[in-house]
């Protein structure tokens, strides 16, 4: 999923140990735009080279984020994590991406279209006969 908006916070690196060795994680908020309301997600995102993507962002920074979703229950309650793999300056196009239409635009738009044809537009003879079917 994409999302684009302004980061209005960038909370601190977490860093850790585990079995598969060192980690890395940084959350940030992204205020945007659902409707007529501004609306705001916390993402994250996981290992170093990820969280050295984000530093090149300041908080006032209007960015794409895309994103996947994944929940997970845990002692009977539901966490949701919005985990982003690409962080790029908005209004540039990031190449391909899930949905692109290839028309230039993600957001699920469709192509222009020819104008609907009209009776003029319509051969005069249709094989000699008085019937409107050319079969």
């Amino acid at each position: 999923m994409e999302l684009e908006g302004k980061i209005i916070r960038k909370l601190n690196v977490q860093t850790g140990n585990s079995a598969r060795g060192t980690w890395a994680k940084q959350e940030f908020v992204l205020e945007y735009q659902d409707g007529n309301y501004p609306a705001q997600a916390c993402l994250n995102v996981w290992g170093e080279d990820k969280v050295k993507d984000l530093e090149k962002y300041q908080v006032g920074d209007k960015v794409k984020v895309a994103f996947n979703i994944n929940s997970r229950e845990y002692n009977g309650r539901w966490y949701n994590d919005l985990r982003a793999w690409r962080i790029e300056p908005a209004g540039v196009s990031g190449g391909y991406s899930h949905g692109n239409n290839g028309y230039g635009s993600t957001s699920g738009s469709v192509p222009p279209a020819a104008p609907m044809p009209t009776a003029d537009d319509m051969p005069a003879d249709l094989g000699g006969s008085d019937e409107d079917l050319p079969f």
